[in-house]
């Protein structure tokens, strides 16, 4: 059997993942036509409805792989408008229908199967061929799940390896018709109808573990404690980066999905902060080749309530009309630069050199300036800046 060292993983964006995962599925698509008309003409023949459960089952396993195919097919298609995420989740639900596929079918088969064990005395004796079948229909399921696993662990699709499991519970349902085939051919009459819901039970439990996972993501359920403290110790370590305060995580089929709050310096400029968030995003991608985009949102305090304070601070142009009547008469400001920190507001005047370059010109904004800060009680403080502009040299 090959191995992962042997078959290394398929990038999400490789060109021939579409088709190998179609090819593996129209495989499974053969092999079940083969078993279900097999398993069900057999049954009849053989009197064997244990059988003929197992080819329903076979049966339900072919409208799965149809299922896969269209999921397939459609999950590749790239972000449109209508989905800004891209159509990835059509795998997911196509797992939760091939669940719940499976969850009916086994029940179907619990109810025949249940009336048939009250009267045993009308069942038809089993025929040979009806063992035979069982054991051929065992040997091509068990070969089948080892060769679907391979390829949707390469693949790293969840909808392939739960098909694959899928195959596999059907190669232990066969075993146990097998063995309730046998029971029967020995004497032992409810044998036949006792495996037939036992298979059924089988194909209910499957079917409800598929649906119950995808219904998991479906509800945006988040990534391990272990993915989601990986992708965090990852962030925390990038340079630039104070502090995490908010991490949440979901998954799109086989890829995930991360939003990140992370603390800058308050001081740091505005492309600066953009920067750290980047090479943090890239971190986060390279680290964790199944996280498909990383969302970052950048904070300057470490503060929960911060959002809500800084809405009800004034903005700009009211704090600028504010420091207005201290300016009156000046050059315009180079710039004003604005901290909102702690609930209050931080501000930074930058005036040319030489209007600061007069000492009367400085005290008297100086007093201005603090007659602005008592006016207005949300101004945590004033700087006054003087901007000189240094030329880089010219080379000879």
């Amino acid at each position: 059997m090959t191995t992962r060292k042997d078959a290394p993983e398929i990038a999400f964006d490789d060109p021939g993942r579409h088709a190998l995962t179609q090819r593996c599925t129209w495989v499974s698509v053969l092999v079940n036509v083969f078993l279900t008309a097999a398993q069900v003409v057999a049954g009849i023949v053989a009197n064997s409805q244990a059988l003929v459960a197992d080819g329903m089952h076979s049966l339900s396993d072919l409208v799965c792989d149809f299922l896969v195919l269209f999921a397939a097919h459609h999950s590749k298609d790239p972000a449109d408008e209508s989905h800004p995420y891209g159509h990835a989740r059509i795998e997911t639900a196509a797992s939760f229908a091939l669940g719940a596929i499976l969850a009916l079918t086994g029940t179907a088969i619990i109810w025949s199967a249940g009336v048939k064990l009250q009267h045993l005395d009308n069942l038809p004796p089993v025929a040979p061929l009806a063992l035979w079948t069982a054991m051929l229909a065992l040997v091509a399921k068990e070969g089948l799940f080892r060769y679907m696993l391979r390829i949707g662990e390469r693949l790293r699709s969840p909808m392939l390896i739960a098909n694959a499991w899928h195959a596999r519970s059907d190669a232990a349902s066969s075993l146990v018709v097998a063995i309730g085939i046998g029971g029967n051919l020995m004497g032992f009459a409810f044998a036949d109808s006792l495996a037939a819901v036992i298979v059924g039970f089988m194909i209910v439990r499957m079917g409800v573990v598929f649906s119950w996972e995808a219904l998991q993501e479906l509800i945006d359920t988040g990534l391990s404690v272990e993915e989601v403290g990986s992708i965090r110790q990852v962030i925390i370590d990038t340079a630039g980066v104070g502090s995490l305060h908010e991490l949440r995580t979901r998954r799109m089929a086989h890829r995930s999905l991360v939003d990140a709050h992370i603390c800058v310096n308050p001081r740091i400029s505005v492309s600066e902060g953009h920067r750290i968030a980047e090479v943090t995003r890239k971190r986060v991608l390279d680290s964790h080749p199944t996280v498909s985009d990383v969302l970052v949102h950048v904070d300057v305090e470490d503060d929960l309530d911060h959002d809500s304070k800084s809405q009800s601070l004034p903005e700009r142009s009211e704090l600028v009309r504010h420091l207005a009547p201290a300016l009156a008469g000046l050059p315009e400001p180079h710039r004003v630069v604005l901290h909102y920190l702690n609930g209050r507001v931080e501000a930074e005047v930058f005036l040319a050199a030489e209007v600061l370059a007069d000492r009367a010109v400085a005290g008297r904004l100086e007093h201005d300036f603090a007659g602005c800060l008592r006016a207005c009680p949300l101004l945590a403080s004033l700087s006054i800046n003087y901007r000189q502009r240094v030329l880089p040299l010219r080379g000879d």
